[in-house]
């Protein structure tokens, strides 16, 4: 498979050396400053490019991938007030997206997990539950991507809580996320339900970036040959 990489940091750098080691080549690189490679052949050959930039510049780098008809599949967090401009370019016009907050194999299974005991302790209001997450000094958005997809879905399956709020203090029904930002960590998120008797918790520590790399490359695999708005439920089948 052809995989343009938009974005090469560190993550940009990690998928490069997985997507080669699983046979794929790369065969557009566009980093900062280097716009006018979206209209360059080899960005055209791509059967899908994989996104890694700033909140910024995600939906631009988008928009200038579609108009050369190049799926994308993107991690950057923290741009999703305009996510309806992507998904509607994926109804109305064909475009193929696929996005998650957060795409380790091993991160999607504590989704699932969540979503499940959030099921569970609806029906124990003794418990009050709130989160907590780490990530290195480097990291642009808080709380991250993850930590809202984790509240989110909190949210969905605890009546009681109908909203998220970052910091230590919160009303009632608010869920608190505290975001850390400490050196390279490179990423840990806790879910703890506290009631007067006892505590429950539930955590995600991730050793490395390779997890989120292979997980974007195995993304980049399912969606090439698809169309429409795509995410981790849809590969995984959760």
């Amino acid at each position: 498979m052809n995989i343009a990489l938009i974005g090469y940091g560190k993550m940009g750098r990690e998928i490069e050396t997985i997507a080669r080691e699983r046979k794929h080549d790369i065969v557009c690189i566009i980093d900062i400053g280097q716009a006018e490679k979206f209209d360059s052949p080899e960005f055209r050959s791509a059967d899908v490019a994989i996104e890694f930039s700033t909140p910024e510049s995600a939906p631009d780098n988008y928009r200038r991938a579609f108009a050369q008809n190049v799926a994308v599949v993107s991690g950057t967090t923290g741009w999703l007030s305009r996510l309806d401009e992507v998904k509607q370019a994926c109804e109305k016009e064909g475009k193929t997206f696929f996005y998650a907050s957060n795409f380790s194999v091993g991160v999607n299974i504590f989704f699932a997990v969540n979503r499940y005991l959030a099921k569970i302790m609806n029906r124990f209001p003794g418990y009050d539950v709130r989160m907590e997450e780490t990530h290195h000094i480097h990291k642009l958005d808080a709380p991250s991507g993850t930590a809202i997809t984790l509240a989110e879905d909190i949210i969905e399956n605890i009546e009681r809580k109908t909203g998220w709020k970052l910091g230590k203090s919160a009303e009632g029904d608010e869920l608190a996320i505290e975001a850390f930002r400490e050196g390279e960590v490179p990423g840990i998120h806790r879910v703890v339900y506290e009631s007067e008797a006892d505590s429950i918790c539930i955590a995600h520590d991730a050793k490395s970036r390779r997890g989120f790399a292979l997980g974007t490359v195995l993304a980049a695999e399912f969606t090439q040959g698809k169309k429409g708005f795509l995410g981790m439920d849809d590969m995984l089948k959760f």
